[in-house]
């Protein structure tokens, strides 16, 4: 495990405090089988002004109707499959543009993000299913769409959840291992049921706290109790993860899902793959989101391990 960006922590934490004081409950009474507004889904922070949609992406269907969007740079060395956070039950495809070809430019790496169907209306397993012949799609075709069989894997919150558990799939289902090489993990929940780190955190408002998870496991599994969330093809921390590639793994010290990544790193190493283990000191869930030094050193680092695995 690496502590990293310690220098910074006196202003990581006065933006943490910055961001607490300033939280509020959306004006939207968020209930886990309640419809959630379209704006609200595609601005997470609860902003007025949408993301940004640049010319460069590629809005496209693939097989069995997937939507994704893609990126691609004059030269391409290789493919990210990109799955966004945002609970499995926000966020889209196009919520990134502008960080996903600047991603793309600068590793030469074809971005393929996937518009997963979202919950509650389309709860476990509809999610994963469309990860899953995204990914399947790309072991097939990604020689004749963009020249390469160099796959890689990753995404941020959920979307880290939702790149293991494809990655599983590839595995249980097809007997694939190998056709991704590496996964790039951002502060995901890798045990649905509550590692203790998400059940302590409490109710302080720093993106995501111990309630904020609690509603979205309830949204993405709506019939299961927490030991029914156990189920390994849930819960990728109680998986084998023999076969699976090297991976990036990244949380911040100040976030409920810690101890997930902590957990899964020691799973995946001693399954036989190597880990790097990256812990921010005072950074809280979901930080890449944010103006911040931090997120500059591990977009760079992000960039680094997709362009050299």
């Amino acid at each position: 495990m690496t502590i990293t960006d310690e220098d910074c922590l006196a202003e990581t934490l006065k933006f943490n405090d910055r961001f607490a004081a300033a939280a509020h409950r959306p004006a939207h009474e968020e209930t886990p089988d309640a419809p959630l507004p379209a704006a609200l889904r595609r601005n997470r922070l609860g902003g007025d002004t949408p993301p940004v949609r640049l010319p460069q992406g590629q809005d496209r269907v693939i097989a069995g109707g997937v939507k994704v969007r893609a990126f691609v740079p004059d030269h391409v060395d290789g493919v990210y499959l990109h799955l966004h956070g945002g609970g499995w039950a926000f966020g889209s495809a196009d919520g990134q543009d502008e960080k996903l070809w600047r991603l793309a430019e600068q590793t030469r790496l074809a971005v393929v993000s996937v518009e997963y169907r979202l919950a509650p209306e389309h709860p476990f397993p509809a999610g994963p299913d469309d990860c899953e012949t995204a990914a399947r799609w790309l072991v097939d075709r990604a020689a004749a769409e963009f020249g390469t069989r160099r796959l890689l894997i990753g995404g941020e919150s959920a979307g880290a959840h939702l790149s293991v558990v494809t990655l599983l799939r590839l595995r249980d289902r097809y007997g694939l291992t190998g056709a991704f090489r590496a996964a790039n993990l951002l502060f995901g929940p890798y045990d649905l049921s509550m590692t203790p780190s998400q059940r302590l955190f409490g109710s302080r408002r720093l993106l995501s706290n111990t309630e904020t998870l609690q509603r979205s496991y309830e949204r993405f599994t709506p019939a299961m109790r927490a030991e029914e969330r156990r189920d390994p093809e849930v819960s990728p921390l109680f998986a084998d993860l023999t076969g699976l590639p090297p991976a990036r793994i990244v949380v911040g010290a100040e976030d409920p899902l810690r101890d997930d990544s902590l957990f899964l790193a020691q799973r995946w190493r001693a399954a036989g793959a190597p880990v790097h283990l990256g812990v921010v000191a005072g950074a809280m869930h979901g930080f890449t989101l944010f103006p911040l030094t931090i997120t500059e050193r591990e977009l760079r680092r992000e960039r680094d391990f997709l362009a050299t695995a």
